[in-house]
C-alpha cells in the first residue's frame, strides 16, 4: 500500500464508535479506513475496542456462566432438577468467555471485507493537514495517509487511582484484570459502585466470593430512579453483595498475600484486607500520544475532545464520537454517533437522540432505564405521574421462578408524555426496547395502555406499569389516588 494513499474517511479507532462509523460511510460509497491498536493479553490484534474484547461483550459471557451456575445451586430444585455435586471449572468459563469475544471481535473484520473496509491493525496519530500517520504493531511498518475526513474514535480507558491504588496486575486490577481471574478471590474488593462494580461483583460472587464494594458516594445508582434504586440495593445486598456507601478509600496496600485497603466512613477510619482489589471508579478519555495538539483539536479540561453538535472538532475536517467525547460512555451510543456522522458525511441529515438513550446494568435481576426518573422530572419542572407494576404479579416471571422487580413509568401528567421508563426485574434489558421506541416516536401513555401485549410474557409488566400511571392496572393494584 502506498505512504500517499488518500482515503475519504480515516476513522482512528475501531471499537463500537469507530468501526460502525467506517462501515456506515463505505455503504455510502466513501472510501473508509479504520486503523485501530488494540492488542489482547495473547499478542493478537482485534477490533471492537474494549467493548468486544474487555467490557461489554466478555463481561456478559461470564455473568451468564456465572448466573447459571448460582441458579443451579439455589434454584433448579424448586424446579425438581437435581444435579448433585456441583462443581465449578472456572478454567472452561474463561475459556468460553474468551470464545465469546473472540468471535463477535473476529466478525468485524469480516464486515469490513464485506462492504469494503480496509482495516490496519497499529496506532493512528494526527499529523494535521489532513493526514494520519500509522505505525504497525510492533513498530515494523509506518506510512503516511491522507483524508478529506478524519474521525477520532479512540474510547476511553479504565481510571487509575495512581496516588492511592495503582495497577499492579496482580492484586490491584481493572475492569479487564477482573475477567481474567484464574480462581475465585476468597475475599474480593471493589472500588466503585457503578454499572461495572456491581456487574463484576455479581460475576464473583455467584461463583463464590466474599464481595465487599466500598462506594464513596452516598447514595446507590444515582442515575437510576430512586424507587427501582432502593430496591436493587435491597435486592442485591439480599443476594450477599456487602455494599457500603459513603465509604472513601484513602490507603491501599497491595502485599504477595493480600491487598489491605484503609476508608473512611462516617467520620471513621476502617479497615479490610482482601486477596484481590478491583477499582472500577470510571473511565477516562484515550487520547495518548493522538496527537490533538499537533492537529489543534482541542480538549476540554477533564481530556475529552471537545465537538459540537455535529461532532467537529476545533480542527477543520476532524471529528469525533464515543467515549472520547464524553456524556453516557456506552457502546450503543458511540455506535448510533458513528452512524449519524458518517451519514452527515454523505449529506444526510442524521441525528442522535439523547433523551432517548438506554441505559442497562447485567445484574439478576437486571437493571435497566431510559430518560427521566421521578427526580429528574421534577427537577426540570414537569407536573408528573407514575405508574409502577411489580413482577410478583407476573404469571410468566413466577414461572420463570424470577419474580423479583418493578417496572416504573414517569409522564407528563398535562399531556400524558411519556418521560421516563425505569425497571428491575427479568431480562428487563430486553423489555427496554419497548420504552425508548415510545420515547423516540414521542408517544403517550395511553398509546402503550391501549397497546395489546401477549400473555403470559414479561412485557405484561410493562402494559401494567403504563395501566398504572392513570389507575387502570388490571393484574396489579393500583395505588391510591387523593380524591
Amino acid at each position: 500500500m502506498s505512504a500517499a494513499e488518500e482515503f475519504d474517511v480515516i476513522v482512528v479507532g475501531g471499537g463500537p464508535g469507530g468501526y460502525p462509523t467506517a462501515i456506515r460511510a463505505a455503504q455510502l460509497g466513501m472510501r473508509a479506513l479504520c486503523i485501530d491498536s488494540w492488542v489482547n493479553h495473547d499478542g493478537t490484534p482485534s477490533f471492537g475496542g474494549t467493548c468486544l474484547n474487555a467490557g461489554c461483550i466478555p463481561s456478559k459471557a461470564l455473568l451468564e456462566s456465572s448466573e447459571l451456575y448460582h441458579r443451579a445451586a439455589t434454584e433448579f430444585s424448586r424446579h425438581g432438577i437435581g444435579v448433585g455435586k456441583l462443581s465449578l471449572d472456572l478454567a472452561a468459563m474463561q475459556a468460553r468467555r474468551a470464545e465469546v469475544s473472540k468471535a463477535n471481535a473476529g466478525g468485524v473484520q469480516l464486515l469490513f471485507k464485506a462492504n469494503k473496509v480496509t482495516g490496519l491493525f497499529g496506532r493512528g496519530t494526527l499529523l494535521g493537514g489532513g493526514k494520519v500517520g500509522y505505525t504497525s504493531n510492533g513498530g515494523k511498518t509506518q506510512a503516511t495517509y491522507s483524508a478529506k475526513h478524519i474521525v477520532i474514535a479512540t474510547g476511553s480507558a479504565p481510571v487509575e487511582l495512581r496516588k492511592i491504588a495503582p495497577f499492579d496486575g496482580e492484586r490491584v486490577v481493572d475492569s479487564w484484570g477482573a475477567l481474567e481471574f484464574s480462581a475465585v478471590p476468597k475475599r474480593l474488593g471493589i472500588i466503585g459502585a457503578g454499572v461495572i462494580g456491581v456487574e463484576l461483583g455479581s460475576v464473583w460472587s455467584r461463583l463464590g466470593a466474599e464481595v465487599v464494594i466500598l462506594e464513596a458516594l452516598p447514595g446507590f445508582l444515582p442515575m437510576v430512579d430512586a424507587q427501582i434504586s432502593k430496591e436493587a440495593l435491597r435486592t442485591l445486598t439480599k443476594q450477599g453483595l456487602d455494599i457500603r456507601l459513603g465509604a472513601k478509600v484513602v490507603g491501599v496496600k497491595a502485599t504477595k498475600k493480600n491487598v489491605e485497603v484503609t476508608f473512611e466512613r462516617d467520620g471513621k477510619a476502617e479497615k479490610e484486607s482482601f486477596d484481590k482489589l478491583i477499582v472500577a471508579v470510571g473511565r477516562r478519555p484515550y487520547t495518548e500520544n493522538l496527537g490533538c495538539e499537533v492537529a489543534g483539536v482541542e480538549l476540554t479540561e477533564r481530556g475529552f475532545v471537545k465537538i459540537d453538535a455535529n461532532y467537529r472538532t476545533s480542527a477543520a475536517g476532524i471529528y469525533a464520537v464515543g467515549d472520547v467525547t464524553g456524556g453516557a460512555m456506552l457502546a450503543h451510543k458511540a455506535i448510533e454517533e458513528g452512524v449519524a456522522l458518517a451519514e452527515q458525511l454523505a449529506g444526510q441529515k442524521s441525528e442522535v437522540n439523547y433523551r432517548a438513550v438506554p441505559s442497562v446494568i447485567y445484574t439478576a435481576p437486571e437493571i435497566a432505564w431510559v430518560g427521566l426518573s421521578e427526580e429528574q422530572a421534577k427537577q426540570e419542572g414537569h407536573d408528573i405521574k407514575v405508574g409502577t407494576s411489580s413482577f410478583v404479579a407476573n404469571g410468566r416471571a413466577r414461572a420463570m421462578e424470577q419474580a423479583a422487580g418493578t417496572i416504573k413509568f414517569i409522564s407528563d401528567a398535562k399531556t400524558d408524555r411519556i418521560l421516563g421508563v425505569h425497571m428491575i426485574g427479568p431480562y428487563v434489558s430486553e423489555l427496554l426496547a419497548e420504552a425508548v421506541l415510545a420515547l423516540e416516536f414521542g408517544a403517550v401513555t395511553e398509546d402503550i395502555q391501549l397497546t395489546m401485549h401477549a400473555h403470559p410474557s414479561l412485557a405484561e409488566t410493562f402494559h401494567e406499569a403504563a395501566l398504572a400511571v392513570d389507575g387502570h392496572a388490571i393484574h396489579s393494584a393500583n395505588k391510591a389516588r387523593k380524591a
